[in-house]
């Protein structure tokens, strides 16, 4: 834990919680000054003051580890970095004191998005209707990231669903038709389905699964529909607390909480962890162990994040070929970008170039951020003939000081098998970067006629 992030943290978590300086020391047994010290880094915080406040706080270790404050500057830089603002370089020290003040940040990301909405609509990016786009997938996206991906009351739900089930036959295609007819009356049926893969008919009591549906995907869809019919009382109370801007919003949000109670009743907390534990998160030996496809046991990973109980925190992203991310969690801290495209350096781009294979990399974005990455390019089938199949690349990842816990670090030698990458090229520092897309924002072109660079664009350091 750095030194440098806990004393934001700490003022964060303080103001978040409305309590004053004074008041905080009072229950901390610690002078004003001495916790206005702690907030400005300018005094260590002892083991015994750090307990006392994951206590009266009510967060754990990691909520301290400063995660939230990185992920600000991140995203501030890169407002901050937008060509089309014409401002002048705002200082770190500035962007540091902003992340700090979480409500602030949030202000100015939020203005930002408004902004750029504001852009695509003057440049006729609406629907055809005139209705503007709101881009709901990116507040889903956004709630599911403010809760670390995990949620306490579907995993109890889905608990409770499975406590009713042959402890031998949790999550098994057969336990979840027997369940869908003996309580629901539901028929399952297989069979060729045109344009959709699970249509549920309630009046005449049948869900139609279409025979394109690999095994496991089957148990996915039968187990989706026994959350859709009794997790309702689990899942209206987080919808209610979330308060969606919008309809589309609403129905995104349910649709995901849907398939997170899904993933917890296929995959149950407790086995899942220890799982996953004895495998070293072989996500494959998962996938098999479970009846699960890879993608769903990555999912799951990602949100091993219960209190007293967590697993290794990954980040998991799936993304097409253009460039299109279609899901994005984070419990390791690693900083997505929420416009542009990603470093191509980064292994999510080369896994393209061998489906099926699980590619491994040492991933440096700075000198106190590299991330274990591991990802692997999936195949779908075509709707037909000649049409190309679908392919997504999934990817996981997580902090280097978790390598040893995690199978896919076996072999590496962590000291050489780094590649630096940058988070965009537009906000990247590093020089001589072959692949660079675009020139940094933040630095002035080093133009010379009579030198060709093995870079394509050459810039002075920062001084």
């Amino acid at each position: 834990m750095s030194k440098t992030a806990i004393g934001k943290t700490i003022r964060r978590l303080r103001m978040e919680q409305g309590y004053s300086q004074q008041g905080l020391a009072q229950k901390l047994g610690i002078s004003t000054s001495y916790l206005n010290l702690v907030e400005h880094d300018q005094r260590n915080v002892t083991a015994s003051l750090l307990f006392k406040l994951t206590d009266i706080l009510h967060v754990d270790l990691a909520a301290l580890s400063g995660v939230q404050e990185r992920e600000f500057e991140v995203a501030l830089r890169e407002v901050f970095a937008d060509p089309q603002l014409a401002i002048e370089p705002v200082p770190e020290a500035e962007i540091q004191a902003l992340a700090a003040a979480p409500n602030g940040a949030r202000a100015i990301l939020a203005l930002h998005r408004a902004l750029a909405g504001a852009r695509e609509e003057s440049l006729g990016i609406t629907l055809p209707s005139g209705r503007k786009i709101m881009l709901p997938n990116e507040e889903v996206r956004d709630f599911f990231h403010d809760h670390e991906n995990h949620f306490p009351a579907l995993e109890a739900a889905a608990e409770a669903i499975n406590a009713t089930l042959n402890a031998q036959t949790i999550g098994s295609s057969h336990a979840l038709a027997e369940r869908l007819r003996q309580v629901h009356g539901l028929i399952v049926r297989v069979q060729p389905l045109p344009g959709a893969l699970r249509v549920f008919d309630a009046k005449a009591r049948l869900l139609t699964l279409s025979e394109d549906l690999p095994r496991e995907s089957r148990g996915f869809q039968m187990a989706f529909q026994l959350a859709l019919l009794e997790a309702r009382d689990a899942i209206d109370p987080i919808i209610k607390a979330a308060n969606p801007s919008s309809r589309d919003a609403t129905e995104l949000l349910r649709i995901g909480l849907l398939n997170y109670i899904t993933g917890a009743i296929l995959m149950p907390y407790d086995a899942f962890l220890e799982t996953a534990r004895h495998l070293r998160y072989d996500v494959d030996a998962i996938a098999a162990r479970f009846g699960v496809s890879y993608e769903q046991a990555c999912h799951r990973l990602s949100t091993l994040q219960r209190n007293g109980a967590r697993g290794v925190p990954f980040f998991f992203l799936r993304v097409d070929p253009a460039g299109n991310v279609s899901k994005r969690f984070s419990a390791a801290g690693f900083p997505f970008m929420r416009f542009g495209g990603t470093c191509p350096r980064w292994i999510v781009h080369s896994a393209f170039a061998t489906p099926g294979t699980i590619r491994v990399q040492v991933a440096q974005l700075s000198a106190t951020e590299t991330f274990l990455c591991f990802a692997r390019a999936i195949t779908g089938r075509p709707a037909r003939w000649g049409e190309p199949p679908p392919v997504r690349v999934v990817a996981m990842g997580c902090d280097i000081s978790h390598a040893g816990e995690v199978v896919y670090g076996d072999g590496l030698d962590l000291a050489t098998a780094a590649v630096g990458i940058g988070l965009s090229c537009r906000l990247c520092d590093r020089q001589d970067c072959r692949s660079r897309a675009f020139p940094p924002l933040a630095h002035r072109l080093s133009i010379d006629p009579l030198t060709t660079s093995a870079s394509p664009y050459k810039f002075e350091a920062k001084k």
